[in-house]
């Protein structure tokens, strides 16, 4: 996402695993935080209970136990003016052939992506089931058959596993989430005054940290653990207050799939199993993986399945490069489902209609209802969230819920939109997918139900005038807050807002540029050839916050010290000093040499920073080379280079005191012969307070920390 774009941008991807990075909007601005309805205390749970069979809704309590939501938006027109369709009519199955096929041949040939499988329904039925490319050496792509890891798509499963307890009344979207854990994996306050409610971990308000990196997915399937295990070993820090602002947050997901399965007395796999996949007739998913069968993990992918799995591909080197599978089991709630397009598409009809399909009713009427109303947005207008399903903004002024899903190979989206009766989704299986996953759904709306855009929005002149409001440098708060993988995350997670001469507001980060202009109350925009919104926290009458379209994440200003381009501008300076340094050894004349004993002490000392500086720059330098392959810097994190680099750094800025603390004596020699020139002592002194500096910013960073990788 920075200056290696390559680089940052796949590793921006993998920090959610990518999982839930697709999206076809961007997000919102936060509302106070919500009450939550007292929680009373948890009975304790009793042995496992027999899974229920497919049966009759059962009666629900969520109405009682969530607070008020937040007002649908008004109703469509009966059509959009100068729309192709009317929202009443179903795309015409040929004319929608037609367009997908187009959309994906040429998307697959211009993005390199080896295999893609589509699936359409609309008015109860699948209007199309498609695959293109290939799956495997000799295996075409089969609709029905093939299995795509479906990523995030997985945490909607969660959900309706989720509510179906709440509808069972043994649990509640106000309670604290610690009612429903294991004492081992229970959430301490750690500072914080509120506890973590379950409707929090819904809305990715829970205010934890996000960290991937080394963790989130496994290579080697000796390594994959227990969910509880992966909880209670990699849990992360909490950092803000629940319920205040979304961001996106893999951990909450397992720890709310975790809770169902403690209260359910089932392990997650066979809840899925039975009480989704099963009444379903989704017999081409799975939310198992195929590793060896061992007695602490679920049963293993049935191998009937596993042959079906697609191959995950790297596009490198102008050739497909097939990768490893990526296990996630340790964290199954938030990404291990893989699927077909044709199961996916019983799946969607089965959201459309309600919670049922085919006399199997999955979940009744008020958790339908909850899939379709905002649980939580950051600001009336934007996108929210759905009892854990994504709101998308759409072309026509449609509205949709779904999910995205990404792993470091396959992306996907799933997307229904009511208003429409039609559901699409969307897989691949390269790294090289997203910008399909992305766009297809939005394009088919677009296409059949929304009048043309014939230009983009004008800019509003009175925006110039408040340039200063909104123009500045923003860091995700999706992200880790210490250690190693801050200082990744603070570097490649930043975002530039500018204001143009004709006003626009331009916003420029992982996403791309992309040009917005007020829409609505101050501190909302719309994009000029889209329909997202995004909006702004604004204080002291300067914006403060940045709520991004996708509704997923939130950017927060920064000064100086944490921008990206400060800390490039320090770097080149330490490295220019630390080889004028070396340089002045070999240069530097006899006059010159002459010093006092704590002098020659010190430039030994300055010396040996200097070389640290350099060795620690290359080490980061030849690490950042290899992050193009990003299953490299998943699995390996944090690696060798990376922690020679931070052990260099921490070692430098040690010594950066020693020198700091020397320089007063330094000085004493005066104008005496055998003590050093003053142009000596004023280089000395500021090369020493350009790694002081440096040190500084690094340490802010997290950056001197190779224990914390």
């Amino acid at each position: 996402m920075r200056p290696m774009p390559k680089v940052f941008m796949v590793l921006a991807l993998a920090a959610g695993m990518g999982l839930g990075a697709n999206s076809l909007a961007q997000v919102p601005t936060a509302l106070a935080p919500p009450t939550h309805p007292a929680a009373s205390s948890a009975a304790p749970l009793a042995a496992a209970k027999p899974l229920p069979a497919p049966a009759k809704p059962k009666p629900s309590v969520q109405a009682a136990a969530k607070p008020a939501r937040a007002a649908q938006p008004a109703p469509l027109p009966a059509q959009v003016s100068g729309a192709r369709l009317a929202p009443g009519t179903p795309i015409p199955p040929a004319e929608l052939e037609a367009f997908v096929d187009g959309v994906v041949r040429q998307t697959m040939a211009t993005r390199h992506i080896a295999g893609v499988a589509v699936s359409v329904v609309q008015g109860g039925q699948v209007v199309l089931d498609k695959g293109y490319g290939f799956a495997g050496p000799g295996r075409a792509v089969d609709p029905n058959t093939t299995l795509f890891r479906v990523g995030s798509i997985s945490k909607t499963f969660t959900w309706i596993a989720l509510m179906k307890e709440v509808e069972a009344g043994r649990m509640r979207l106000g309670a604290p989430i610690n009612l429903y854990l294991p004492e081992p994996l229970q959430i301490k306050d750690q500072g914080f005054k509120q506890p973590i409610y379950v409707r929090d971990l819904m809305t990715h308000s829970a205010g934890f940290e996000d960290r991937a990196l080394g963790q989130l997915f496994e290579d080697d399937p000796a390594r994959v653990r227990p969910l509880a295990d992966y909880l209670r070993e990699e849990r992360p820090r909490r950092v803000r207050e629940p319920g205040v602002v979304s961001v996106y947050s893999n951990y909450g997901a397992m720890l709310a799939g975790e809770a169902v399965s403690y209260v359910n007395g089932h392990p997650y796999q066979d809840l899925i199993d039975a009480e989704i996949l099963g009444p379903l007739g989704m017999a081409h998913s799975s939310a198992r993986e195929p590793y060896p069968a061992r007695a602490e993990l679920p049963k293993p992918m049935p191998a009937s399945l596993a042959a079906q799995l697609s191959t995950g591909y790297r596009w490198a080197g102008g050739t497909y490069r097939p990768q490893a599978f990526e296990y996630v089991s340790q964290g199954a709630p938030a990404g291990a489902m893989s699927s077909s397009a044709g199961d996916m598409a019983r799946y969607m009809l089965m959201i459309l209609n309600g919670g049922q399909l085919e006399g199997a009713t999955v979940y009744g009427p008020d958790t339908a209802k909850g899939f379709r109303t905002t649980l939580q947005a950051s600001a009336p207008g934007v996108n929210g969230w759905d009892d854990g399903f994504m709101e998308f903004a759409l072309p026509g002024r449609f509205h949709g819920q779904g999910h995205g899903g990404d792993t470091l190979w396959f992306h996907s989206m799933m997307l229904t939109v009511p208003d429409l009766s039609l559901g699409v989704f969307v897989t691949t299986n390269t790294d090289t997918g997203p910008e399909l996953t992305t766009l297809l759904p939005q394009e088919i709306v677009g296409r059949f139900y929304a009048a043309p855009q014939i230009s983009p929005r004008p800019g509003v002149a009175s925006l110039v005038d408040d340039r200063a409001v909104y123009a500045g440098t923003y860091l995700d708060d999706r992200r880790a807050y210490h250690g190693l993988e801050k200082f990744v995350f603070t570097l490649i997670g930043q975002a530039t807002i500018a204001v143009t001469g004709d006003g626009r507001l331009l916003t420029t980060g992982g996403g791309g540029a992309q040009a917005w202009v007020p829409d609505g109350p101050a501190g909302h925009f719309v994009r000029v050839d889209g329909p997202e919104t995004i909006a702004f926290k604004i204080e002291n009458g300067r914006a403060v916050r940045w709520y991004t379209a996708s509704g997923a994440t939130a950017f927060d200003r920064i000064g100086p010290l944490y921008q990206a381009k400060v800390l490039g501008l320090m770097a080149v300076l330490a490295a220019l000093a630390s080889i004028a340094t070396l340089v002045g050894l070999a240069v530097r004349d006899t006059r010159e040499s002459r010093q006092t004993p704590t002098q020659a002490r010190a430039s030994l000392v300055q010396t040996t920073i200097s070389l640290l500086w350099l060795v620690a720059m290359v080490s980061c330098a030849a690490w950042a080379s290899g992050t193009g392959d990003l299953g490299k810097i998943m699995y390996g994190w944090p690696g060798p280079l990376v922690l020679m680099a931070s052990a260099c750094a921490l070692v430098a800025a040690l010594l950066t005191l020693l020198v700091l603390v020397m320089t007063p004596v330094v000085w004493r020699g005066g104008r005496r012969l055998d003590s050093w020139t003053i142009g000596r002592k004023f280089r000395f002194t500021a090369t020493t307070l350009i790694f002081v500096a440096f040190s500084f910013q690094l340490l802010m960073w997290g950056a001197l920390a190779p224990w914390s990788g």
